[in-house]
Order: structure tokens, then sequence, then C-alpha cells
């Protein structure tokens, strides 16, 4: 699916209606025990990172969300069954975490039966600049990383078809889990709207994950290897963990409030050159490694590092290593250290066989959750921004359920764009190219700087994939 933010994924006047767990389905959660599964250490760190961004002040929502079209006059009731027979199909999003008396986050989670939706018509919005500041106020407030529920799902029905809409915080979910949204809710609808009865796939709990995830994390101590290589990676980072090394007309250690940011989101090359590009890359692995690879020559180019320095960078890659968790709703991301030394003679080919080397030497090092191997340094890494580093992200979205139909149905994936001093860059391929967004700090340094590379990028893919 294309990424973009709230404003720009084809808002609609219509009718809204919204559903929200119902009071009763709270109350429930209220009274429930403790679940004796753990937090992720990911969602952890998001939630205190939440927390300590609005203790200083600021709220910085971080929710993710999707947009889609259901063609046709929509059945509310249907809808509202399909919505509900999906968030059943995932434990995370009828589970959320209290902090006990001692600070610790302790979990909480409904069985299937607790579980129902709340409906309500909001009303008709004839301005679509209006309903866009709704929709993103009230999913600021109902997806919010320091309240439960976290979640929220709305529609704007007309006369001859429906867009839904759903958010939920990020502690939930992840860019893949996105994905396979509209295919699964279009599939339920469908199926309530004939009252057919569709057999309920084998999905892998979250939940369940996540206490896996931790007991081995848990095991491992400061004498690690593991965490060796990162406390070394970060050392050679001058103590931080990397941020994008363009100018992004900040002061360096200026501290202060956080910037806000914007969203530059656009094609980036089309299928032909894609596949092109693909191709060039195959032996080494693939065009995220060829991404990685442009994206060091091009900064390089660009000035900030010249020859003799080193790109450094955490690569996100997915967790989801069985599959029992390919179809699961949930946050599957850890982060591998990549380090690429940039040599006066470093052509492409020299840049993809050295992420190669990095990747495959580093990949295990992401099943590792990072927010246990900062805890095991000691360093005091209280977060200021809920970045703690930049990314240059990655994901071949073609093979996912319904991505063919993506197009048709004007379906998106949606972040939020708030503030944040760090930049993110995600790169999807699609079946009809490659799709770049990015969110970075709203400066006009920033915005220079990332257009020149954004073009830059461009040229690069374009050139590599024109070589016979």
């Amino acid at each position: 699916m294309r990424i973009t933010d709230i404003q720009r994924c084809e808002v609609r006047p219509g009718r809204l209606v919204e559903w929200t767990l119902s009071p009763a389905t709270v109350a429930t959660a209220a009274g429930l025990p403790d679940d004796t599964r753990p937090p992720a250490y990911i969602q952890e760190s998001h939630i205190r990172t939440a927390r300590s961004v609005r203790d200083d002040g600021l709220f910085v929502p971080t929710w993710l969300g999707t947009a889609f079209d259901l063609p046709g006059p929509v059945d509310l009731d249907a809808l509202q069954e399909a919505l509900r027979g999906w968030t059943l199909r995932h434990e995370t999003l009828r589970s959320g975490f209290r902090e006990s008396s001692g600070g610790e986050l302790r979990r909480f989670t409904l069985d299937r039966a607790s579980v129902t939706l709340h409906r309500e018509v909001v009303g008709d919005f004839t301005d679509p600049d209006a309903l866009v500041q709704h929709l993103q106020d009230r999913f600021d407030v109902a997806a919010d990383a320091l309240r439960w529920p976290n979640l929220i799902y709305a529609a704007v029905v007309r006369d001859d078809d429906t867009r839904v809409y759903m958010a939920f915080d990020h502690s939930n979910v992840d860019a893949y889990s996105l994905h396979r949204i509209p295919s699964e809710v279009h599939e339920l609808y469908a199926a309530a709207v004939a009252g057919r009865e569709l057999a309920e796939p084998a999905v892998g709990s979250y939940v369940d994950f996540c206490e896996s995830e931790r007991a081995d994390a848990d095991r491992i101590g400061a004498d690690h290897e593991i965490v060796g290589r990162w406390r070394d990676f970060i050392r050679r980072c001058d103590g931080r963990l990397p941020s994008f090394p363009v100018d992004l007309g900040l002061e360096p250690g200026a501290g202060g409030p956080l910037p806000t940011q914007r969203l530059m989101r656009e094609p980036l090359v089309d299928a032909a050159t894609a596949a092109a590009f693909e191709a060039r890359c195959r032996r080494y692995g693939g065009s995220g490694i060829g991404v990685l690879a442009a994206t060091a020559l091009v900064l390089r180019e660009m000035g900030e590092l010249g020859a003799g320095d080193v790109y450094r960078t955490v690569l996100p890659l997915h967790t989801r290593v069985k599959s029992r968790w390919s179809e699961s709703v949930g946050w599957y991301v850890g982060g591998a250290p990549i380090e690429i030394a940039l040599d006066a003679d470093l052509d492409f080919t020299g840049a993809l066989a050295a992420v190669r080397e990095q990747v495959h030497a580093n990949r295990a090092l992401a099943r590792m959750p990072l927010a246990r191997v900062l805890r095991l340094l000691g360093a005091d890494f209280r977060p200021t921004s809920p970045d703690l580093y930049s990314i240059v992200s990655y994901v071949d979205a073609r093979g996912l359920p319904g991505a063919g139909d993506w197009a048709a149905m004007s379906a998106y994936a949606l972040i939020r764009v708030s503030y944040g001093d760090q930049v993110c860059v995600w790169i999807n391929r699609l079946h009809e190219g490659l799709w770049l967004a990015s969110r970075y700090p709203d400066t006009d340094v920033a915005q220079k700087s990332m257009r020149l590379y954004v073009e830059r990028l461009r040229d690069v893919i374009a050139e590599v994939a024109s070589v016979q």
C-alpha cells in the first residue's frame, strides 16, 4: 500500500460513523486480573517513551492506520460484524497494560466473548478539510499510547461507496499488520453481507510472541556477545544511536522542544524500472540491499559523508521468524546495526557487497530487542524523542493478500506526522513500482536535504536499472 498521512489519502465528505470498544467491554477490562504474559520490550519502551515525552510537556501522537474503500451502498450491521470478527482474530487488540504501584507494566487480556463494539453516527461532513481535522483529532485521542482502549474504526458513508478508516497505537501494529487489513476486512464484510460463515484462520497471538521473545531476551546478560557488539557500534556512533547523516537545520545538542515534522510521499520509480533494479541486485539479496547501497552512495555524494567516512544506520527487520506469526497483527520489528565504509572508489556493486556482508553478519542481532540491550548497557538512554534512531526501510508488499486490489480500493497505510528530530524513510515495492514516504523535521534546510536525497536516490536506481 502507499504510505501517507490522513491529509492525503483521498478523504471525501459523507456521513461519519465510528466504532470503539463498548463501555461494557471497557468496564469488564477494568476488573480483569493480571495476565502473566509480559509486554514485549518494544511495547514497554514505546509506552515509557510516550510517558517521558508527555512529562516534558509535549503530546506526540504515534498511531498508525489504514484507509480503504468498500464499493456500493454499505450495510453497517455487516461492517460492524466484520470489524468485530477481525478484532477478535488478533489477541493483542483486546489486551492492554496498566502500571503497578512499583511502576511495572502489567498486562490484562479480555476473552473473546467480552469484546463488543459501540457504534455512533457522528454526523454529516460536507467539507473534506473539516472531516480530515476531525479524524486526526479523534484518532489522536482514541489511539493514544497512554490509554486503553487505543484503537478506533470509522467509516465515511456515501451512496456509491464507503471509506473505512482504522487507527491503532503503534504498540499493537507494524506496517506488515496494516498491509493485511483491507483484504481481510473485505473478506469478512462480504461473508457477513451474504450470511456466510468463514472458517477461522489459525492466527498466532502477538501476546504469546511477546512472552516468548521476552523470556529469550531475559536470558542474556551484559557480557553477552550481542550486547558487546551493540556497545561497540554505539561507541563508534559517538555514544548515540545513529541519525540520518544530512543537514536537517537543527542545532546539534541544542535540546529544547522537539521540532514539528513534515511528510514527503511520492512514487520513486515505475514498475519496469523497479524490476530492472531488482534484477541487478538479486544476486546480492534483492532490492532492499540495493536501496541501502544506493543510499550510502547518495549520502557520500551529498557531502555529509565523504570518502573514508562510514555510513552507520539501524536496519529495521521483521521478527516473524516462525510461520505461526505470518498472519498475526503485532509489532514484529527489530533492528540490526549496519556500517558501510565509503571508500573513494566504492561503486554500486561494491556497495551492494558491503551491505550484503553487513546484513548477513548482523541480521541475528535484530531478534534481540534493542530496548533490552540498552538496559543492559547501563547507559542513560532516557528517551526524549519517539524515534530512537533514523531508518531507511524497504518492504516488497506485492505478495501480500489483496495487493493487486489496493489501487482499485484506494488503500493506504497511514502514519501520524507530528514531532521528531529524526528521519524515517519507507520504501515499498508495489505492483506499480517503488513508493517512497518519509517524515523529517520541518525546516527549510531539512526540506532541501531530503529533496536532494530523494532525487539522487531516484537517479541512482534508474541508472543502475538501465545497465544491461
